[in-house]
């Protein structure tokens, strides 16, 4: 088992792709960390209850490669949880998260995500379990409340427990969660975004790490809100949707780094996984249908998810079907 070290995971946060269900699975995740080597990367939620009850702990599994990682978990329990922590400590990721801001139905049948935005000491009894449990960072992400919620009351009420808890790093999705009334996609997009409550939750605790997460769309915005003194910026739709944008400058932009990879690099290394993946019984779709963006806004794009989305379902679909999708940015690769 190998794990980074704790401070590296914290510089890693300057940057991180958001936890997605259905989107940041295993392949995703391979795919991001060829586009940035330094970007932290969270797994879809795995709930406690399918790991500790379900048997689920295959959910758990991950590509080395794929350091540094974050696994994120969902549940109300704090013996379930703390169970769940630790097997995630043991799989060998870099930091364990509990979330409080997922909006959907079923994470509020289950009295988790978004809704523990209302239980503050639930979720304080939560982390300070699973930091007793694991080896690893333990992190939030969280909501700046929900409902009818005043989030200047219940933002630094939250925070302050958590902290007292032993939680030092959070993310915060700068909107509110409206629980009743909006579906999961409109949470995304329809309650306001208040980025100045966020930046004024590290003037109030600037021994949080604290990351900002909602609506950024480039690392330009990311820059400005590390400029102005946050400690992170999550990024979560533009990373999947556009990664090229987003990720291929990383290292440099974010990061410090001297240059990123191209897009002939991250191609050529996905080839190998495919293969493997292929090779073990997979389908090509299974990873290519997180590629279908790479080249968004240049030459052949269009024609590239075209090739990937109608032929790689075929049950004889493989990497010669990679390179034909290729062929059609062939000039956008070498430009």
């Amino acid at each position: 088992m190998t794990r980074i070290p704790a401070s590296d995971v914290t510089k890693a946060a300057r940057l991180s792709v958001a936890p997605m269900m259905a989107w940041t699975d295993a392949h995703c995740r391979y795919l991001h960390r060829l586009m940035s080597r330094h970007t932290l990367l969270y797994t879809e939620m795995v709930t406690a209850p399918a790991l500790v009850r379900g048997g689920a702990r295959h959910l758990l599994r991950f590509d080395p490669a794929e350091h540094p990682v974050a696994l994120q978990l969902g549940g109300s329990d704090p013996d379930e949880l703390a169970e769940a922590a630790h097997m995630g400590a043991e799989e060998g990721y870099d930091e364990v998260n509990l979330n409080v801001g997922c909006p959907s139905d079923r994470v509020q049948s289950g009295t988790f995500g978004a809704v523990l935005m209302e239980h503050p000491k639930r979720v304080a009894d939560c982390v300070a379990a699973m930091t007793r449990a694991c080896a690893v960072e333990v992190t939030v992400k969280c909501r700046i409340g929900v409902d009818d919620q005043e989030p200047e009351e219940v933002l630094p009420d939250f925070l302050e427990q958590i902290r007292s808890a032993g939680v030092r790093r959070v993310t915060i999705h700068a909107r509110k969660a409206w629980l009743q009334g909006l579906s999961p996609k409109e949470n995304r997009d329809i309650p306001p975004l208040d980025y100045d409550l966020v930046a004024r939750m590290k003037g109030a605790f600037p021994d949080l790490h604290i990351s900002v997460n909602g609506g950024i769309t480039s690392l330009d915005q990311a820059r400005g809100f590390l400029d102005a003194g946050l400690d992170g910026v999550m990024i979560g739709r533009a990373a999947y949707h556009t990664p090229a944008d987003i990720l291929l400058d990383a290292d440099r932009l974010i990061h410090g780094a001297a240059h990123g990879p191209d897009m002939l690099e991250v191609i050529d290394g996905m080839r190998p996984y495919i293969a493997r993946h292929l090779a073990d019984g997979g389908k090509l779709a299974q990873v290519t249908r997180h590629m279908l963006g790479l080249f968004q806004g240049r030459p052949g794009a269009r024609h590239w998810r075209r090739v990937l989305s109608e032929e790689g379902h075929r049950a004889d679909a493989g990497l010669h079907t990679l390179e034909r999708a290729l062929e059609q940015v062939s000039g956008a690769v070498s430009a």
